[in-house]
Parts: structure tokens; C-alpha cells; sequence
């Protein structure tokens, strides 16, 4: 939760969640839950975002992830971000996608480039509401997602 602006009081995770609601009402998309299929618990978010309803706001069309610390390094964030990436690249259409990652987050630095996304932007400040925010951008387009090679245990 630090790199994401840390826990939020109830109001603010309120809005946040009606923000994301709304967004599949509004664009037909947004970041999708994440359950452990063992026990149905709630671990936390990954996939499609693109917040800012004005054309340019946001630096692109993102997938994004956010996980509870208990759910970290299982493969949950990978599994579930490449699988948010292919339906963005197929069932959307998206030629490309980032994500908005802060510097000092090495787990998703690392987690974006074994994705195959590549370093675009360092110290990218973001729009409003979260122009305080300065992130670096990886991103990578459809074709060099599906120029991957794919086989086991590989994305």
C-alpha cells in the first residue's frame, strides 16, 4: 500500500471502489478482484486502468496491480497481470499498455520487466488528482506481448 498512497480511511477506499465500478459501467473495463481459489479470500486488484476521463491525462493505457502483503511473492501479481494483458490486447484492443510504477517499488520493477515491459519514462509526473505523484512508465506494445515466446513456466 505505500507505493499506492498507503491505507486509506473508509471514505477514500469508498470512492475508490465506486470509481472502479463506475469505470466498467463508463468504458466497458477496470482492474479485476484477485481471490485465492483455496479459501475465496479477497488478496487484492490487477489489471486494466485508465483513470481520467480527458484524452492524454493519464500517460496510457494501463494494467496495474495491487496485492495484500500476505499474497506477495506467490505468483499471484504475474499470473493474473498476463492474463489482464492478453484480454486488454485482444477483447480491448489496446496497441500498447504501461505501468505506472514508483521507483523504489522493486517487486513490480521486477515483476513489469519479467512481463516484458520495458523502461519508457523515469520520473513521469502524473495528472491531477496525483500530480504530487512521479512515477516511472514500462510499457510494451501488442506486438512485442505476442512475439514473446511462450512455453511452461514461461509468460
Amino acid at each position: 500500500m505505500r507505493f499506492i498512497g498507503g491505507v486509506q480511511p473508509p471514505d477514500a477506499a469508498w470512492r475508490g471502489l465506486a470509481c472502479m465500478a463506475g469505470s466498467w459501467q463508463l468504458l466497458g473495463f477496470s482492474m479485476f478482484s484477485v481471490l485465492r481459489r483455496d479459501t475465496g479470500e479477497w488478496i487484492g486488484r490487477l489489471g486494466p486502468w485508465h483513470p481520467g476521463g480527458a484524452e492524454g491525462s493519464w500517460p496510457g493505457d494501463e494494467i496495474g496491480w495491487a496485492l495484500r502483503a500476505n499474497a506477495m511473492g506467490q505468483g499471484f501479481a504475474q499470473e493474473g497481470a498476463a492474463a489482464a494483458m492478453d484480454w486488454a490486447f485482444d477483447h480491448l484492443g489496446w496497441e500498447s499498455l504501461i505501468h505506472s510504477i514508483d521507483s523504489a517499488n522493486v517487486a513490480s520493477i521486477r515483476l513489469a520487466q519479467r512481463l516484458g515491459s520495458e523502461l519508457q519514462r523515469r520520473q513521469h509526473r502524473m495528472p491531477a488528482p496525483f500530480q504530487d505523484v512521479c512515477c516511472d512508465i514500462y510499457g510494451q506494445t501488442r506486438a512485442q506481448w505476442r512475439a514473446r515466446q511462450r512455453g511452461p513456466g514461461i509468460l
